[in-house]
């Protein structure tokens, strides 16, 4: 599928030992994931080498250990951008 744009969302609970794929595609349903990402305000970060690892995931599975390191850079950044954001919103709110 080589230059086709590629999806995945993941999901991790207080009860997941890790975070788990709970949706993936390519072309039309990429894109349509990505869409129902932003209308959710739900930050989108861009790795392709680890998109096309986890991609090759069924979905409801939980990521390998060998991609931890990815996924917690990724968190990390999630929770930067979310706290971002929660300020934004109190300064609005001022």
């Amino acid at each position: 599928m080589s230059g086709r744009k590629r999806a995945i969302a993941l999901q991790y609970g207080d009860s997941d030992l890790s975070p788990r794929v709970v949706a993936t595609g390519a072309g039309e349903i990429a894109r349509r994931i990505l869409e129902i990402a932003e209308s959710n305000q739900v930050p989108i970060r861009r790795d392709d080498s680890l998109t096309e690892v986890l991609c090759r995931l069924d979905v409801g599975f939980e990521i390998p250990p060998e991609t931890f390191r990815a996924v917690a850079e990724i968190l990390a950044f999630l929770y930067r951008t979310d706290e971002h954001w929660r300020r934004k919103q109190l300064e609005k709110g001022a």
